[in-house]
């Protein structure tokens, strides 16, 4: 009885969903591409899924630094729809275990006037009086210096998306940071 408690408080610190049995409500997708995650993201959210990408539990990297949490009771209509698209996941696993909860890809931090997200390996910085793009850092890809260069010293609300110019691991966490700031700012 006592461990049971300590699980419990130890699964409502770090988010863990339980159901009433005990055993998480959610899965996650390991795929071996950063590009088959874009991919089934865009695929199962379109189809009305709700998924949230992820960064995997550290047991669980496989070169890709992104995995999909879902809802465990759409399983078997994921695994269907993933595979009528040709996008065929390395795992499929419930969350089941504290040890394998995915990580939080988002972390803000407000610097008085000005408010920065980030997202993987990404940033931005937006100024919160007029929602201007003031910097744009991170990542290590070859598309990052023209995104940044499309991105700073434009509204947030009128900037184009960073996915609609990137395609790489760097532009995809790009687009969840200016997501998330659109989420905290909607103007």
């Amino acid at each position: 009885m006592f461990w049971k408690k300590i699980v419990a408080i130890a699964g409502s610190v770090v988010g863990l969903k339980r159901g009433a049995d005990g055993r998480s409500d959610r899965g996650i997708l390991v795929f071996h591409h950063t590009s088959e995650v874009i991919r089934a993201e865009s695929l199962l959210k379109e189809a009305g899924f709700t998924v949230s990408v992820k960064g995997p539990p550290p047991d669980l990297r496989t070169g890709c630094d992104l995995v999909i949490e879902f809802p465990l009771v759409s399983q078997l209509r994921i695994a269907e729809l993933l595979g009528g698209a040709k996008i065929a996941p390395l795992k499929i696993l419930p969350l089941q275990d504290l040890l394998l909860e995915p990580v939080g890809l988002f972390h803000a931090k407000d610097f008085g006037d000005h408010l920065m997200v980030r997202a993987a390996n990404m940033k931005i910085t937006i100024d919160k009086n007029d929602l201007r793009i003031v910097n744009v850092s991170g990542g290590g890809c070859p598309d990052v210096p023209f995104l940044a260069e499309s991105l700073v010293g434009k509204s947030l609300l009128e900037a184009p998306a960073p996915r609609s110019m990137g395609h790489t691991l760097c532009g995809y966490a790009l687009q969840l940071a200016y997501e998330e700031l659109l989420r905290r700012c909607p103007g």
